[in-house]
């Protein structure tokens, strides 16, 4: 294939944002992907909008931002606003749109970029972004955003998002066939699962970290947002029937109060957040994973990363039943609801670590670049007819 221009956005948050989280999220391993693919010729990854005014005070107050590994072809622009960023009304994000959609045009100008193919992970881009100056746009959808509490304030407009982006005609990758449903794209349609990073994954097991070596076994982990996605009684059942089970609840806490009533239990652990290898140290040194959510529209759309991620590692995994995580691998164990883990935990026991082999096998067929390789055929298939015209 004929090396293309390729211009990435993020979502709602920055490569700033990225980098301190690890580049852990599906989007920041899309970015690193495309930085280093040979089928990409020049990129530009963007940030969503920016408030110029608070750009400028954090840089007064020495806060900089993290270096951006690109050189002349491979560069990061941050489009900045003196308008509300991501304003909730439609009209509001439609002059948003307008003006992201020109400094984004500018940016591929200025750096040389022709007949660029453009992959957005933003839901507002793909809905309000015209990218007429592009040879084509790709949404790349990660989750349901209509369906995500934190938005719900935005949600009749993430709605009408969904309907113009059907309206397009443009592609749309997503990481399950829920979130297809959901939007009802009229263009390509593709499923492609969240994957695993194999660098990470491969070597030898390494030595459990401090704070979890502390932690009696049997030891279940669940990584992830702590907020409501957490089917809270369930896990209180499950400890209860199951008491000399350890659950170590290992992320950011999104929302204090659904997760409070866990704060009580004895045998639940709520730690925060680890770098990179701490997490893979854990998932490979405890005896079962978790994916307890409650079943609601959000997690239903899910593609769960951790799900990959566990299996990476060689953990069995006990996980309620909902569509992204059948047939994933035989080591998920599926139940009803979280209180049910209870009644299969000795199954997940007593598989063990995954045979070394194999876990490498899955970490190999499930790695991120054959991902990334699917959406960019989708991404640049969009715009070929009007490159080559």
């Amino acid at each position: 294939m004929t090396p293309r221009d390729v211009v990435f956005t993020f979502t709602f948050e920055t490569w700033a944002d990225a980098v301190a989280r690890g580049m852990a999220r599906p989007p920041d391993r899309l970015a690193l992907t495309l930085l280093r693919h040979p089928d990409v010729r020049r990129l530009v990854v963007a940030d969503p909008p920016r408030h110029a005014g608070r750009r400028l005070a954090k840089r007064l107050l020495g806060r900089g931002e993290p270096p951006f590994p690109g050189d002349d072809d491979h560069v990061h622009v941050t489009p900045l606003t003196w308008s509300r960023i991501d304003p909730v009304e439609v009209a509001g994000l439609e002059r948003q749109g307008r003006t992201y959609d020109a400094a984004l045009a500018r940016a591929a100008r200025h750096h040389g970029l022709r007949d660029a193919a453009v992959i957005t992970a933003s839901p507002f881009a793909a809905g309000y972004s015209a990218f007429d100056w592009a040879a084509g746009a790709t949404y790349y959808a990660r989750d349901d955003w209509t369906e995500l509490p934190a938005r719900r304030p935005w949600w009749p407009a993430l709605r009408e998002a969904y309907a113009r982006l059907r309206a397009s005609g443009r592609p749309v990758v997503a990481v399950s066939q829920t979130i297809l449903e959901r939007i009802e794209p009229t263009g390509e349609a593709v499923v492609v699962p969240n994957g695993v990073e194999p660098a990470e994954w491969i070597g030898p097991r390494p030595e459990e970290p401090a704070w979890l070596a502390g932690i009696p076994s049997p030891r279940a982990l669940y990584v992830g947002t702590l907020d409501s996605r957490l089917d809270v009684p369930g896990l209180i059942e499950l400890t209860s029937r199951r008491p000399h089970l350890h659950v170590v609840l290992l992320g950011v806490v999104g929302d204090e109060e659904a997760i409070a009533p866990l704060r009580g239990v004895p045998t639940i652990h709520v730690l925060p957040p680890t770098d990179r290898a701490g997490l893979v140290a854990a998932v490979r040194n405890v005896d079962v994973c978790l994916v307890p959510h409650a079943r609601t529209a959000l997690t239903e759309a899910m593609s769960p990363l951790k799900l990959y991620e566990y299996l990476a590692g060689g953990a069995p995994v006990l996980s309620i039943d909902l569509p992204p995580v059948r047939g994933i691998d035989e080591r998920v164990l599926l139940t009803d609801d979280t209180a049910q883990f209870a009644d299969r935990l000795d199954e997940a026991l007593g598989l063990g670590p995954a045979d070394e082999d194999a876990r490498l096998a899955f970490v190999a067929d499930n790695s991120w670049r054959s991902r990334h390789d699917r959406i960019l055929d989708v991404a640049l298939r969009a715009g070929s007819a009007r490159v080559g015209s």
